[in-house]
């Protein structure tokens, strides 16, 4: 690695050059750039990947569900080590940043002087920037989690790992679904304390299961409701004292005869209308409803303002969360990994060139995540291709 100063700005050229897998149109491979050169302005930082895995949201990229500039780097979910630093880079908490430091970081970029960023609400920054988001641009290439490196920007939040034995597996989601999570009870907890109520969790995919978890060691009383059968199993092990099937008559009614309450809060991670709606109706008096997974256009929800009135119903959106959110993520995973089997969420690995077989892989929905890890060797026959269509239940 050379490192030459240019002024204010640190300039780093490696051997062999970071590479980055760049994403262009549904149905079309990826495509493997290579990044001689990174210029580090002050407060940025160069990070080597050590694995990232894909979300749900990068599944629904390339499938052509959702709008992206193009092209860019996909991957927001990741773990890695500083290999370099520019001048004054430091950690969510103020300190320096040091090279050989393993680290997570947030998903969003934010200014830190504007109005939104000065009310505690960095993630929705006026001016915001997100990891694996942008359009592929000079000076920022290494924009995303599918490469071999990350350029971390100035303004964000990145936290050290705690030094010991904890997973890759564990540590790459942290800064999306496991952060998300901690806001989403963070919002419930506010209005309504979890030690000992009934917690009803829609979904059983990473925010899900890890809302389930947290609930369930704050001492709560958790159901968690999912179509999937596999899905629901691994609720329990996640700390589910009750599943329901929403497609069963009769299931969601045996699991609150179960624990013999109505459910106080309610965290809303499928994103469909329908699990919306009953998350409203099966509240109790003062309960709290937080909607998490309404993240793209769907159906309006019918809702009985008279029956919010009356029992006193609270309803609150998390959207990303805030930089304490992805610290208390870290600390919560690095105390409580071995308590719940975070690492089995990750179902396979691609090398960072298989990606697009990781992605058919995530589209079968059989695993929470598909890892990616630049280590690895490529095994994909050029030949191969995504498909653009509908991800398989």
């Amino acid at each position: 690695m050379t490192l030459t100063q240019e002024a204010t700005t640190v300039r780093i050229e490696l051997d062999p050059a970071p590479t980055a897998m760049v994403w262009v149109q549904p149905g079309r491979r990826h495509e493997r750039i290579a990044v001689p050169s990174v210029s580090l302005a002050p407060g940025e930082a160069l990070v080597a990947i050590e694995l990232a895995t894909i979300c749900g949201s990068d599944v629904h990229t390339v499938l052509g569900h959702r709008d992206a500039p193009t092209p860019l780097v996909l991957g927001h979910e990741q773990v890695g080590h500083v290999q370099a630093v520019g001048d004054g880079a430091v950690t969510s908490s103020g300190e320096l940043l040091r090279v050989g430091q393993r680290v997570v970081w947030a998903l969003t970029v934010g200014c830190g002087d504007c109005s939104t960023c000065v009310r505690g609400l960095p993630q929705k920054c006026q001016t915001v920037r997100k990891y694996g988001h942008e359009r592929l641009e000079t000076g920022w290439e290494l924009s995303g989690g599918f490469a071999s490196h990350v350029h971390l920007k100035r303004g964000t939040a990145i936290v050290p790992v705690p030094d010991g034995d904890l997973p890759a597996e564990v540590l790459a989601p942290v800064s999306c679904g496991t952060a998300t999570a901690v806001a989403a009870l963070d919002a419930a907890s506010a209005i309504v304390a979890l030690d000992g109520v009934v917690v009803i969790v829609h979904g059983a995919g990473l925010i899900g299961l890890t809302a389930c978890a947290m609930a369930s060691d704050a001492g709560a009383r958790v159901i968690v409701v999912d179509p999937a059968k596999r899905r629901r199993r691994l609720a329990s092990r996640f700390g589910a004292v009750a599943t329901v099937d929403p497609a069963e008559a009769g299931s969601l009614a045996a699991a609150l005869d179960l624990v013999g309450a109505r459910p106080l809060v309610a965290i809303e991670a499928s994103g469909s209308p329908l699990a919306v709606a009953a998350s409203i109706e099966v509240l109790g008096v003062g309960g709290v409803v937080v909607l998490v997974g309404s993240v793209s256009p769907s159906e309006l929800v019918p809702v009985d303002p008279e029956s919010i009135v009356r029992r006193l119903v609270t309803i609150r959106g998390v959207h990303n969360y805030a930089p304490a959110h992805l610290e208390r993520a870290v600390r919560y995973l690095a105390e409580r990994h071995d308590a719940h089997p975070f690492a089995e969420l990750v179902g396979a690995t691609v090398a960072l060139g298989d990606l697009d077989d990781g992605l058919e892989a995530a589209m079968g929905g059989r695993a929470v995540r598909i890892g990616v890890a630049p280590g690895l060797a490529p095994l994909a026959p050029a030949s191969a291709t995504v498909r653009a269509g509908t991800p398989r239940a």
